[in-house]
C-alpha cells in the first residue's frame, strides 16, 4: 500500500466514525430524560443513527485516504467493511428491541454499548497502525463483556461475562506483547513502515521480529475463535443473551479478521512464507475441531458456537490462500457468513419471544409443520451455512476453495470441502427434527413482531441474493482487495 504525500485529514474522512460514537453518547443523555416508560424509543434512535452512518459510508466509496499520522486509512475495503458492521448491528438492534422488551431490562445503555462496540469495529476496519488496531480491539472488547453479562439476574450470563473478560483480558495482553516486540525489531508500528523495514533490512533482529509475529498472530486468533484458542466461544454463546449471541458471531468476528488482513497482508505480507504455513494448520484445525465438536451438541447455541469456529477455519483459508483472490475470498464469506448466522439467530430469538423453549435441538421438533414459514426460513439458513446451493454459503466456499487451489493449497482445500461435507450432518439434522412430527399437528401462525420480520426479511435477501447473483458483492469484495495492494 502507497503513503499518499499529506497525512493529515479532515473529520469527513472518520465520519462514519465519528456518527456512531456521538450517537452512543447521545443515547446516554436522552436517557436521563426520558420516563421510564418511554425508553424503549431510545431503540429506534439508534437505528435511525445507524442507518444514517450507512448512506455516509456508502457515499464514501471511491475513496482513498490516509491520515492522522498514517494511522487510519480510508479506501474501498474500510468502506466495505463498515458497511457490514454498520449492517450486522442495525440487525442486532432490531433483533434486541422484542427480546429487551420481554426481559425488561434498561435499553439506552444497552445500545450505547452496541454503538461503542460498533465504532470499535469500525475502528479495526480502517486501522493502518499497531497501535489503532489494539485501541480498536479494546473499544471492542470491553463492550462485548459488558453485554455478555447484561442479564445480571442470570448465573449462565454473568458465568459468560467473566470468562470471557478473564480470557480476553490475557488475550489481549499477549496480542500488546507482540506488539511491543515488533516494535522492538522494527521501530515502528505502522503497517507500511513495518512492511518496508522487514523487506529491506538486513540487520533486523529476525527472533525479535518472529516472537512478535507469533503473539500476534495469537492475539488475533483468539478474537476470531481459532483453534486452539477457541475455548471461551461455547460458554460464551450459550450463556450471553441470544441477541449478544448472534452480533459476537457476525459483527466483530469480521471486524477481527479485518484487523488480522490488514496485519499479516500489508505488515507481515514480506515475510508470508514465515507465517503461511503455521496460519493454513491452524485453519485445518480450525475447521475440524468446529464441526466435529459441533455434531455431539444437543443445545442449539452451542452447536452453532462450534459452527462458529469452523466458519473462522474457512475464512481462514482466503488468508493463507493470499493475494487479491484470497482476499476478496475472504470478505465475500465474512458478508455471507454475517447474513445466514444472523438470520439463524433471529429464528431462536423470535422462538424464544413466542415462548417456545427453543433451546435443545429436541425443541425444534415438528416446528416446520407447527410454523411453516419459520421453518423454511430456518432450512434455508441451515442450507447457506452447510455450503448448499443456491445460497450465499455456497457460493463463498467456492470462491474460498477455488482461491485455495489456485494459489497451489490443494491439501487445504480438499480439507475444508471434507469439513464441509462434514457439516451438512448436523445443520440438516435439525432440519430433519423439524420436520419430523405429522402435519395435523400444525398450530395457527403467530404475530411477528415487526422488528424481527424487518430481520427475517433482511438476513433472506442477504443469503439469497449473494448466491444467485454473486458478481456484484464479489466485485465489490475485489475493489477492496485492490485498495491494499495499490
Amino acid at each position: 500500500m502507497k503513503m499518499p504525500p499529506g497525512i493529515d485529514a479532515p473529520l469527513g474522512m472518520i465520519e462514519p466514525l465519528l456518527i456512531v460514537s456521538i450517537l452512543g453518547i447521545l443515547l446516554l443523555l436522552v436517557d436521563l430524560l426520558l420516563p421510564h416508560g418511554k425508553k424503549h424509543h431510545t431503540a429506534w434512535l439508534a437505528l435511525a443513527g445507524i442507518v444514517y452512518a450507512m448512506i455516509r459510508t456508502a457515499a464514501q466509496w471511491g475513496q482513498f485516504q490516509v491520515g492522522y499520522s498514517g494511522m487510519v486509512v480510508l479506501d474501498n475495503l474500510s468502506t466495505a467493511l463498515n458497511m457490514l458492521f454498520l449492517a450486522s448491528t442495525g440487525v442486532v438492534i432490531l433483533l434486541s428491541m422484542p427480546f429487551l422488551k420481554k426481559e425488561d431490562v434498561e435499553p439506552s445503555e444497552y445500545f450505547a454499548l452496541l454503538l461503542f462496540a460498533t465504532a470499535g469495529m469500525m475502528i479495526l476496519g480502517s486501522g493502518l497502525d499497531l497501535i489503532t488496531l489494539f485501541l480498536g480491539i479494546e473499544v471492542l472488547s470491553i463492550s462485548l463483556y459488558i453485554l455478555a453479562g447484561y442479564r445480571r439476574d442470570s448465573d449462565a450470563s454473568n458465568e459468560a461475562a467473566m470468562k470471557y473478560f478473564l480470557l480476553g483480558a490475557f488475550a489481549s495482553s499477549v496480542l500488546l506483547y507482540g506488539i511491543a516486540l515488533v516494535y522492538g525489531a522494527t521501530g515502528t508500528t505502522s503497517l507500511v513502515r513495518i512492511a518496508e523495514t522487514v523487506s529491506g533490512s538486513s540487520t533486523m533482529p529476525e527472533g525479535l521480529m518472529f516472537a512478535g509475529v507469533a503473539l500476534i498472530l495469537v492475539g488475533l486468533a483468539f478474537k476470531v475463535a481459532a483453534a486452539p484458542f477457541h475455548m471461551w466461544t461455547p460458554d460464551v454463546y450459550e450463556g450471553a443473551p441470544t441477541p449478544i449471541t448472534a452480533f459476537l458471531s457476525a459483527g466483530p468476528k469480521a471486524a477481527a479478521f479485518a484487523a488480522l488482513l490488514r496485519t499479516f497482508f500489508i505488515g507481515f505480507g514480506p515475510i508470508q512464507a514465515e507465517w503461511n504455513t503455521i496460519l493454513a494448520v491452524i485453519a485445518a484445525l480450525t475447521m475440524t475441531i468446529g464441526n466435529i465438536a459441533a455434531i455431539a451438541q444437543t443445545r442449539v447455541k452451542r452447536m452453532l458456537a462450534y459452527s462458529s469456529i469452523a466458519h473462522s477455519g474457512y475464512v481462514l483459508i482466503g488468508i493463507v490462500a493470499g493475494g487479491a483472490a484470497g482476499g476478496a475470498a475472504a470478505v465475500f464469506y465474512l458478508f455471507a457468513y454475517v447474513a445466514m448466522n444472523l438470520g439463524a439467530f433471529a429464528v431462536i430469538v423470535l422462538l424464544e419471544h413466542k415462548g417456545e423453549r427453543g433451546e435443545e435441538l429436541r425443541d425444534y421438533a415438528g416446528i416446520g409443520f407447527r410454523y411453516p414459514v419459520i421453518g423454511a426460513l430456518l432450512s434455508l439458513f441451515m442450507i447457506s451455512l452447510s455450503g448448499i446451493p443456491p445460497t450465499a454459503g455456497f457460493m463463498g466456499k467456492l470462491y474460498l476453495f477455488g482461491a485455495a487451489v489456485q494459489s497451489g493449497h490443494v491439501l487445504l482445500a480438499v480439507i475444508g470441502v471434507l469439513n464441509s461435507a462434514i457439516s451438512v450432518f448436523y445443520y440438516l439434522r435439525l432440519m430433519v427434527l423439524m420436520y419430523m412430527r405429522d402435519e395435523q399437528e400444525a398450530l395457527p401462525a403467530i404475530r411477528v413482531p415487526l422488528a424481527l420480520a424487518l430481520c427475517l426479511l433482511i438476513a433472506t435477501v442477504a443469503t439469497l441474493g449473494p448466491g444467485l447473483w454473486p458478481s456484484g458483492l464479489m466485485e465489490a469484495a475485489r475493489e477492496g482487495m485492490r485498495a491494499l495492494f495499490s
